[in-house]
């Protein structure tokens, strides 16, 4: 065994954490194991327990099948694949390592992301037969968007291409070709064989014509020493406590540079400004805190604080803002809705965002950018986002932590994004604010501004009720305006179709030409199907509470059909008329509409008057 890759069970100078990522079966899991073994960390127990396995699951006489010492759950060891994200600790003299093994199939690629989230360092495995397949080239873009600066090439199964110098060298020459355009600090390839250890730990005779180091002693030489504490002081507030009649206590975690009692700080996104009085750790007060240190803070002004701030110097300050772009990596089944609002975490920031436009998604196969109106799982694009209150942060790029942010989806509180900043994209836009306001507006018409949200499948009568609303208030000398599905599509939405996404992009539209209407102190009476619940709670949070009152009305799906005036549903039924809502797109019933409408039991005429109720119940109208 190379003797400069002696595993010793004492203290490493560095840490190193890498990834391994390529396609499937391209022998990641298998190089993990061999560095195991050959570090002498498999017990004697484990390896009778590996010799057995490898055999259970089709490895060659007396051959171990190392890949088992990562693939811990039994559907990938039956698959001979990797699922999840797994982590092993190994060190040796010099250095002590960190290290995920990632799934290489491309419905796992939200798996890779989240192991290369934290790594400095990319094994990308390319297997010598197959060379540079796409899931290689998204593996690769991936690193470089989530900050990876060094990359390893580990040209895998050159034993079964002979050894051949050519091979291997049109690789190394195709790698440096596609990563020319990637952000990567260093780029290395190495020939090896992860089953029978050629080059792994020890330069391998059977490659003579490879001069460069054993992919382990790379691995022990590079240099990716972190940067944090060189990085502009950052400090997440995490969470607020208060003992006794003291000022307010903040914890979290310095995310990056260092703070010393005294220094002058700015609470963004405020922008108040004060200094740290005391900083507490664990055993105690201390002076000083540096990047990744967990403290307590009290700062010398009560100043107000809350959860989701950051503590920041005074002379570096971060971007604070509620417009930014960021590339996002799609997690989803379900793809990117364009104008739908998510959640959105950046740091311990907690907010609703929306995006605002997709303005590329990259083709992986061609390496070009090209236009988009969606995100679909593991597509990778470039995004404008709005949250609705402003944040800190910072590029991505300065600082992967405050740089960094994930969208979770309202209804399922599933994670479906993460997403690396570029900037903030407000620099000129801000809200006016004008003499006469909402109140004064509405003042004079002797009534409140509201949206009446009537919504339902098509054919359920919701036209039909509006518009007798409308009539009815109309007589009383009420000021309305009727907003109608078909008629905004032949004006303000003619450019959408019915896809989800342009559907979601219809009531993104029609809800803010609503709040305008609310600005104006009218009532205005919206009557569209509406089928996502996600977009009526978006309406709903456009305007204040009590504003926005909706009207679910419930009419079988029966009734509708035999109703259909213009035979959508008799088109949609035959397959005619694609993502038509209740037949080949869902409707999401509402379960908190103000009022219900159910039409088998209460007559068009009859609802319109309980809706007029309701209006005069909450004091919009006289």
């Amino acid at each position: 065994m190379n003797q400069k890759f002696s595993f010793l069970a004492t203290c490493a100078s560095s840490q190193l954490r890498f990834l391994t990522c390529g396609s499937v079966d391209d022998g990641k899991s298998t190089l993990i194991g061999r560095l195991l073994y050959d570090a002498k960390l498999i017990l004697d127990d484990q390896l009778v327990d590996l010799k057995r396995d490898s055999v259970r699951y089709g490895a060659a006489d007396e051959e171990i099948e190392f890949s088992l010492l990562v693939d811990g759950l039994e559907a990938e060891r039956e698959q001979g694949i990797t699922i999840d994200v797994a982590y092993r600790f190994f060190q040796t003299r010099r250095r002590s390592f960190i290290v995920a093994d990632t799934p290489g199939h491309e419905q796992y690629t939200r798996n890779m992301a989240s192991g290369a989230s934290t790594a400095e360092l990319a094994v990308l495995l390319i297997d010598a037969r197959k060379g540079l397949l796409p899931q290689t080239r998204r593996h690769a873009t991936i690193c470089s968007l989530l900050g990876i600066r060094h990359i390893v090439a580990a040209v895998n199964k050159i034993d079964l291409v002979g050894f051949d110098r050519q091979t291997y060298d049109r690789i190394d020459v195709a790698l440096r070709e596609f990563t020319a355009e990637l952000d990567f600090a260093t780029i290395a390839s190495i020939p090896i064989s992860a089953r029978y250890g050629d080059n792994v730990t020890a330069r391998s005779e059977r490659t003579p014509w490879y001069q460069g180091m054993p992919l382990a002693e790379y691995l022990e030489r590079i240099d990716t020493a972190c940067r944090r504490s060189f990085n502009p002081l950052r400090f997440p507030v995490q969470w607020i406590n208060r003992c006794g009649q003291e000022q307010r206590r903040l914890a979290g975690t310095l995310t990056s540079g260092t703070m010393r009692r005294g220094d002058a700080v700015v609470i963004h996104p405020s922008g108040q400004r004060t200094t740290i009085a005391q900083i507490s750790a664990q055993d105690g007060a201390c002076e000083t805190a540096h990047a990744g240190d967990a403290v307590t803070l009290q700062l010398s002004d009560d100043v107000d604080v809350a959860r989701g701030d950051m503590v920041a110097s005074q002379m570096e300050p971060p971007y604070v803002s509620d417009r930014f772009a960021a590339d996002l990596i799609w997690m989803a089944e379900e793809p990117l809705l364009f104008g739908r609002s998510y959640f959105m975490r950046i740091g311990t920031k907690s907010t609703l965002a929306t995006v605002t436009a997709i303005h590329h998604k990259l083709d992986m196969a061609k390496r070009e950018k090209v236009d988009a109106k969606t995100l679909s799982l593991n597509e990778i694009g470039s995004v404008g986002l709005w949250s609705s209150t402003p944040v800190a942060f910072d590029s991505y790029r300065d600082n992967r932590l405050t740089g960094s942010l994930i969208l979770i989806d309202r209804s399922t509180n599933q994670t479906v994004a993460a997403g690396m900043i570029h900037s903030a994209l407000d620099a000129n836009v801000r809200r006016v604010s004008f003499s006469v306001d909402k109140m004064a507006r509405a003042r004079i018409k002797h009534q409140r501004g509201a949206i009446v949200w009537f919504t339902g499948l098509s054919g359920s009568g919701k036209s039909t009720i509006a518009n007798l609303v409308e009539s009815r208030l109309n007589e009383i000398g009420v000021h309305t305006m009727l907003l109608d599905g078909d008629n905004v599509r032949n004006g303000l939405n003619k450019d959408l179709g019915f896809t989800s996404g342009d559907r979601v992009e219809n009531i993104r539209r029609v809800g803010e030409v609503a709040r305008l209407f609310v600005e104006a102190g009218i009532i205005v009476l919206c009557a569209f199907i509406s089928p996502f619940s996600a977009e009526r709670q978006f309406v709903r949070e456009l305007v204040e509470p009590g504003e926005y009152l909706e009207a679910f009305v419930d009419a079988p799906i029966e009734d509708c059909i035999a109703r259909d005036t213009k035979g959508l549903y008799e088109k949609a039924l035959a397959g005619h008329l694609q993502e038509f809502t209740g037949v080949s797109s869902p409707y999401q019933r509402p379960e908190n509409s103000e009022i219900v409408i159910p039409t088998r039991t209460m007559s068009a005429f009859d609802a319109a008057t309980e809706v007029i109720e309701m209006l005069k119940a909450r004091r919009i109208v006289g």
